[in-house]
């Protein structure tokens, strides 16, 4: 679900602005869970601290990384989008050892780290040298799709401090306040009404919202309750090479030799930064 988003976003935001995408797949997901839990007998919580906590976490974890990796697509391949995303357990290893017990930064993750840099600039150097010149927004653009992943990397840490348990309330709580949030910058930045989606932009929005959304949002939160905020992102093994294969084989999309060494790079980072922990 999470690596077929790339391609999916690539579709909606090719006829709909980024923050009408947004808006829509987080009203889409957060109806679908509070059908779920009306359907099952269950109620959100009380107004109270718990809800501030949803707060946070329906912006640093679905508001702000939705919009910024939906505003890059507009210009990042989903591929290349999804290669990008391969950071986010890198920048987890490092947020994880200062608030995190247990989860200590030993020589081999700061290995790790530095070799995964090394690859995230290899991926980078091609729209770098396409903004000489005064064309920038392709970096700007692969920017934003790396802030997106740095946001989850935040929110992955951040959710194993906040959300012990209830996770079905938890998923439908910050993605409740992460609609209700981006709807009105929705509204008055796209005024959606204008907007004529095509067919494939308008049910990708749907599956975004049931999917990669609504249903990966309560798998998240229970992942990250039993198996902590690194083993979570290392998720990301796989949804770079779910993004390249559905761009490749569905959208014709052709990433560069720099793509690929680039996500090898960073998928060794990521190995190496892991090494006694496999060998305990």
């Amino acid at each position: 679900m999470w690596g077929s988003s790339f391609m999916f976003n690539k579709l909606s935001v090719a006829t709909v602005p980024p923050a009408t995408v947004v808006a829509g797949r987080l009203m889409i997901g957060a109806v679908t869970l509070l059908m779920l839990m009306y359907g099952r007998g269950l109620r959100l919580p009380r107004f109270g601290p718990i809800w501030g906590a949803y707060a946070l976490l329906g912006v640093i974890g679905n508001a702000l990384p939705f919009f910024l990796i939906a505003w890059g697509q507009q210009v990042v391949d989903s591929a290349l989008a999804g290669i990008l995303m391969a950071a986010m357990p890198l920048a987890t290893l490092v947020l994880a050892h200062f608030v995190i017990q247990g989860e200590t930064v030993t020589r081999y993750r700061v290995a790790g780290f530095a070799l995964g840099f090394v690859g995230i600039v290899f991926l980078m150097e091609p729209a770098a040298a396409l903004s000489v010149g005064g064309a920038a927004i392709p970096i700007v653009a692969q920017l934003a799709v790396l802030g997106g992943a740095l946001c989850y990397s935040a929110n992955s840490v951040l959710a194993r401090l906040l959300v012990k348990t209830d996770f079905l309330s938890a998923a439908t709580g910050t993605l409740l306040v992460a609609a209700v949030l981006m709807l009105p910058f929705a509204i008055l930045h796209d005024r959606p009404w204008t907007v004529r989606p095509s067919a494939a932009s308008f049910a990708s929005i749907v599956w975004l919202g049931i999917g990669p959304t609504a249903i990966a949002t309560i798998l998240y939160f229970r992942l990250i309750s039993s198996a902590g905020p690194t083993f979570m992102s290392l998720v990301n093994y796989l949804s770079p090479a779910v993004a390249v294969f559905l761009g490749v084989t569905l959208l014709g999309e052709k990433p560069g030799v720099s793509a690929y060494a680039g996500l090898t790079l960073i998928l060794m980072g990521i190995a190496l930064s892991q090494w006694r922990r496999g060998r305990a």
